[in-house]
């Protein structure tokens, strides 16, 4: 455990960003925190670690988690470009699911040690800044048990369909990836995957359910509120 806990944690609005070099960005991130963790180990001084919370936007792009099944991805990779997408093979958990525009992409890159070390319990509240950002826009919004993500309809397994994908990776306590929340974002993307691996549930979007097209400076917004309030961020 840290000598001094610090919840201070910087917000970066990052716009839209190519996968590739917002990956970069946050395992550098990611590794700088890594770092400080290890020279605390042999340092009499304790050094504090810090603590970031990404948004961003991708241009189309498909991610596969490290044991995610590359036949869900139903389009050939050399015919992305037909579809201006492109497909990566990452490390985080989870297995295939879709980045694009009018999509909130959430990267927090926290040193759990210095909120609470509890990988279920983190997932649970990524989730719950979604549940709570939707209930402001009037969509009720879940669970469903032994899947990760937030879901519509989530009561009736007929009719829930997923609105807001996670997917992790943890070492030594610190985070890396996130989640990943359909606001406006073209759904027929995700027609050429099986997203996350789920046969036999759909997507949607905050557009969809409501009927019209969201103000996505809003949605972001307010889940950057939802998360703050949520974790007890200092941001700064």
């Amino acid at each position: 455990m840290n000598a001094v806990l610090n919840k201070k944690t910087k917000f970066i609005d990052l716009g839209l960003m190519d996968y590739k070099q917002a990956w970069d960005y946050q395992t550098n991130l990611f590794q700088s925190i890594l770092d400080i963790k290890a020279a605390n180990r042999t340092n009499n001084e304790q050094l504090t670690t810090h603590n970031y919370l990404l948004f961003c936007e991708h241009p189309h792009v498909y991610t596969l988690g490290k044991s995610g099944d590359e036949h869900n991805l139903l389009v050939k990779q050399e015919d992305l470009h037909t579809i201006d997408a492109t497909y990566y093979h990452i490390n985080r958990g989870g297995d295939i699911t879709y980045h694009g525009p009018g999509q909130v992409v959430v990267y927090p890159i926290l040193d759990l040690e210095n909120f609470f070390t509890d990988i279920h319990r983190y997932m649970r509240l990524l989730e719950e800044s979604v549940i709570r950002t939707l209930d402001e826009f009037g969509l009720q919004a879940g669970r469903i048990n032994g899947l990760t993500g937030v879901w519509i309809d989530y009561d009736d397994k007929k009719r829930a369909r997923k609105i807001c994908a996670l997917g992790v990776k943890t070492s030594r306590w610190v985070t890396l990836h996130g989640l990943a929340f359909n606001v406006n974002a073209n759904l027929d993307y995700f027609s050429n995957i099986v997203p996350c691996g789920i046969a036999d549930k759909t997507v949607t979007s905050m557009e969809k359910e409501l009927g019209k097209p969201q103000d996505f400076e809003l949605v972001k917004t307010v889940l950057k509120e939802k998360l703050i309030r949520i974790f007890e961020m200092e941001i700064f």
